[in-house]
């Protein structure tokens, strides 16, 4: 096993436990995020040295912050965000921006399914519709009322897409050779 497969084992590990407690508890952990985040940077640090030092806060910072827009546009909450953060910390800024990209699609797809589910699909599409709309007028401001404050929003646990979004790239990597 490569020190790259055995960060991508981690990221994948804490994603999975992640998106099960997501499921489960509605929450995802800060025991979890936060020991996470910390083991990738030292563990990187220790294996990489001062370069794997910097390539575990730089996917850090470029995963965390790619969620922290939608954490601040109360759309997305901040369990999430640590998620991807210590994800992000894990496989380091290259595969991180995969790994958001791969998140993002598997949400989409997660909560189209997820609204069909609970029978509001159209309700969702005409929500999207109007944020849309709105964000295009402010731009990055919170919605008076589809956000996480709103009582009757379908919440994601999204976790999962997280998961799967990890997974995503465990799987494409493995077929290109690189694990």
């Amino acid at each position: 096993m490569t020190i790259d497969s055995l960060f991508m084992a981690g990221a994948l590990t804490v994603a999975g436990i992640g998106g099960i407690t997501d499921v489960t508890s509605r929450r995802i952990p800060n025991n979890l995020t936060y020991s996470a985040m910390l083991v990738a940077i030292v563990g990187r640090f220790g294996f990489e040295g001062w370069h794997g030092l910097w390539s575990a806060i730089a996917g850090g910072l470029v995963a965390g912050g790619a969620f922290l827009i939608f954490f601040l546009l109360r759309a997305m909450g901040a369990g999430d965000v640590k998620l991807i953060t210590a994800v992000g910390c894990f496989v380091g800024p290259g595969l991180a921006i995969q790994i958001v990209f791969a998140s993002a699609i598997a949400g989409g797809i997660f909560a189209i399914f997820y609204a069909l589910w609970h029978g509001r699909l159209r309700a969702v599409l005409v929500n999207v519709g109007s944020l849309i709309k709105f964000h295009a007028a402010v731009g990055a401001e919170v919605h008076p009322t589809l956000n996480l404050s709103n009582s009757e929003a379908v919440r994601l646990p999204y976790g999962v897409a997280i998961a799967a979004g990890v997974l995503f790239s465990v799987v494409a990597l493995y077929f290109r050779g690189g694990l």
